[in-house]
């Protein structure tokens, strides 16, 4: 699948700006200066594009590289916390949960902070249980942490030793909150991130309000961002997020209640793992901007607790009684969580043209859409009874049935997922018009829009006209000229149009912004338009 935009193309654009400009401090963006997010992920990336080239697989290499850090981290606090097989069933389970499964496949900050933050607080527990001999623990504490900032700012160091701190007190034992904090820990953390911190400001003195001030104090205490969602936002994200062991979980919780087990989580430290849970949701549920990825460290140890009742469901002879309430009950919410997913996945039949998008896009023709959702529906219609007869005849290998079905369809929704998104999340098909249709030496400006995906896979610099949002910091501190020829209101390029007398070549999406350009200039012709995204030539 191509880059997608906006996140991805911004921050593939970012990291190959440093490799081009061998700038390693200051990020920019679009040639401006860019202080949002510290430059970890950037450098990672940076670095794979100089070993493996510049594409779409070293853009996202980093991101799946921490995944799977996440993955192994849950293998070891499973089997820390009760035995390996627990560990091995949490590792599985996390691999599969649907957001790790999709974050884990695209170039974003948030699973490599996810790994970052989890590995610092799993060393912060380690030693506190471990007694004063494991000094090691104590020094991963501050390190991940240092890394964590580096990737995403100051969530990175209060994530941690917030949640540590909070577990500490609940569990009464906050006389060991004092040995959380070591004067040789803070020299490591400081060692890590004041070099960056020290140099970014030197050559940009505005830093250190817009990057503590404005991207975290003001980002989590008002709208600037603009991001006006419900203190529940989280809830849905989280259970769609566990698809598809949702339906399981509720499967072995009733088992072990039938079984007259009421104490299924006694035998990990649930107090530990629900603080956890607990503060990530909260923290960012009051916060007053949301966005989906922002949640990923909480589905760590959502995964060790699913693997230790996966674990002991899968290891009881339990089975539902004969009766076909019981049976029906039992089996019930794996149905529903099959036909579900089925739905999803026969309703862009029955939505071909995106009336909201401009009208004139299809999707995808349904003859194609079917094949390619074919083995998605199977793996489902399998998921609903395999695993259970499994258990029946041969007593085990319910987990691996069901962990190997889940595999194969979340691989397999990548073609159709692919498919869905390429037309409106994608700027690529776009660039591979502008590489064909762009007279040599003409520039193209971006109407009401940017598109960090032009960029990506044009080398094209685009003015921009009227979209500024998260580049107007960099912009702002640019010369006048450089600010003039690069960052247009309308007036100045409608202006600009007419008095150039030849044509101007230009992007823009929506067909709201199409009739405005359509209106001031009737003569204007589409070379080429996906009903999204049109690639236009103005002529006055």
């Amino acid at each position: 699948m191509p880059l997608l935009d906006p996140d991805e193309t911004r921050y593939s654009e970012i990291s190959d700006a440093m490799v081009d400009t061998g700038d390693y401090v200051t990020p920019r963006l679009n040639h401006v200066v860019y202080l949002e997010k510290p430059p970890l992920a950037y450098w990672a990336t940076a670095a794979m594009f100089k070993i493996f080239g510049e594409h779409e697989f070293s853009a996202r290499l980093f991101s799946g590289l921490c995944a799977w850090g996440c993955i192994l981290l849950a293998f070891s606090m499973g089997s820390f916390l009760h035995d390996e097989k627990t560990g091995l069933y949490s590792a599985g389970v996390l691999s599969t949960f649907l957001y790790i499964f999709i974050l884990g496949h695209i170039n974003l900050l948030d699973i490599p902070l996810a790994f970052f933050v989890c590995l610092a607080t799993w060393a912060g527990y380690r030693y506190i249980i471990g007694g004063r001999t494991l000094k090691g623990w104590l020094y991963l504490l501050y390190t991940a942490s240092a890394l964590a900032f580096l990737t995403k700012g100051l969530i990175g160091v209060v994530f941690p030793f917030a949640i540590l701190i909070l577990w500490l007190l609940i569990a009464k034992k906050g006389r060991d909150i004092i040995r959380l904090f070591s004067p040789v820990g803070l020299i490591i953390l400081i060692a890590i991130v004041s070099p960056w911190l020290i140099l970014v400001h030197r050559v940009n003195q505005e830093f250190l309000w817009f990057f503590f001030v404005h991207e975290h104090f003001l980002r989590y205490t008002t709208k600037i961002h603009e991001r006006y969602h419900s203190v529940l936002y989280y809830l849905p994200v989280v259970i769609l997020g566990v698809l598809p062991w949702a339906a399981f979980l509720i499967q072995s919780i009733r088992a072990a209640r039938a079984n007259g087990d009421k104490t299924y989580l006694s035998r990990i430290d649930k107090h530990f793992l629900i603080t956890w849970i607990v503060f990530i949701f909260a923290f960012f549920s009051v916060s007053s901007s949301k966005l989906i990825p922002y949640i990923a460290p909480i589905f760590l140890p959502i995964a060790v607790i699913f693997g230790h009742l996966f674990k002991q469901y899968d290891d009881q002879a339990w089975q539902p009684t004969r009766k076909m309430t019981d049976r029906v009950l039992h089996h019930l919410p794996v149905i529903l969580q099959s036909m579900l997913f089925i739905a999803v996945l026969l309703l862009p039949l029955f939505i071909e043209n995106h009336t909201e998008f401009g009208g004139d896009l299809v999707i995808i023709h349904a003859h194609d859409w079917i094949w390619l959702i074919l083995l998605p529906i199977i793996f489902q219609i399998l998921m609903i009874f395999l695993p259970e007869m499994m258990r029946r005849r041969f007593g085990t290998g319910w987990f691996l049935t069901t962990y190997f079905l889940s595999a194969l369809f979340l691989v397999s929704l990548i073609y159709p997922v692919s498919a869905f998104l390429e037309p409106y999340k994608s700027a690529y098909h776009l660039t591979q018009v502008i590489k064909a249709h762009l007279p040599a030496n003409e520039k193209l400006y971006q109407y009401k829009i940017f598109l960090y995906g032009i960029e990506s896979y044009t080398d094209i610099r685009t003015p921009v006209v009227e979209n500024f949002g998260e580049m107007r910091f960099g912009m702002n501190q640019l010369s006048p000229d450089e600010k003039s020829r690069y960052f247009l209101s309308e007036q100045e390029f409608l202006r600009l149009c007419r008095e150039k007398g030849g044509p101007v070549y230009c992007v823009t999406a929506n067909k709201e912004n199409f009739d405005e350009l359509n209106k001031a200039f009737p003569r204007l012709h589409v070379i080429w338009s996906n009903g999204i995204y049109y690639f236009i030539r103005l002529v006055d």
